[in-house]
């Protein structure tokens, strides 16, 4: 579930950079505004908390399952907390906890790498990685969504599409679905958000004190 869990947030794994070229095909201008004008919005953001679920459903639509979990984030700095999994980053390192087996892995963050942090999810990670189209609107109870699905230009990725609902008033995202290509499907919606509230950097950083007898591997 870590591994599944890096996908959104960690949405799409760690993925190589892919030019964008005309034998694939042609991004939708209208999309590109919309996803242009999320990222130029959330880069004004000093802080980010939101409370999130994740569902999960096989080929034929049955639920797997259903997780709760919340986000903060301050500039490069993040921490994810999802049924008894924890994943901290202070913008110099990354810890990965699992409560079940009551182990953090430690590993040095690279900026220079391309992996997805979830800060990267809301701000161009659509540039190089995919193309997309505007697939319409839609109303969600009281707010107009618009529906923008992207298709990885690496043919070997796990997944084959991705659908992400923008709201169209506030232009933040508010839902993402993930289509593996065996058929299960990762849901990810955003409950609440809220922005530049005071988060204290202790929160990012993983503190083994207060987890007795727990297993650091360090990897870095």
């Amino acid at each position: 579930m870590i591994k599944k869990l890096l996908l959104i947030f960690l949405i799409f794994h760690t993925s190589n950079v892919f030019c964008q070229n005309n034998t694939l095909g042609a991004s939708d201008p209208a999309a590109k505004t919309i996803l242009d004008n999320v990222s130029r919005k959330f880069k004004t953001y000093k802080t980010v908390t939101a409370n999130f679920t994740l569902s999960i459903t096989d080929a034929n639509g049955k639920v797997q399952g259903t997780k709760k979990g919340i986000l903060y984030m301050n500039g490069p700095k993040y921490r994810v907390n999802i049924s008894g999994q924890e994943i901290y980053s202070d913008g110099e390192n990354i810890w990965t906890y699992d409560k079940s087996a009551n182990e953090v892995q430690l590993t040095k963050f690279d900026p220079t790498a391309n992996t997805i942090t979830p800060q990267k999810m809301f701000t161009n990670f659509y540039d190089t990685d995919f193309l997309y189209k505007l697939n319409g609107e839609k109303k969600e109870g009281n707010k107009i969504v618009q529906e923008i699905e992207l298709t990885p230009v690496d043919k070997t990725k796990t997944y084959f599409k991705v659908l992400v609902n923008v709201d169209k008033a506030s232009k933040n995202i508010t839902s993402s679905k993930i289509f593996e290509k065996n058929g299960d499907r990762y849901i990810y919606t955003i409950n609440s958000m809220k922005i530049n509230t005071d988060i204290p950097e202790s929160l990012f950083v993983f503190d083994a004190k207060k987890y007795p007898k727990v297993e650091v591997v360090d990897l870095r």
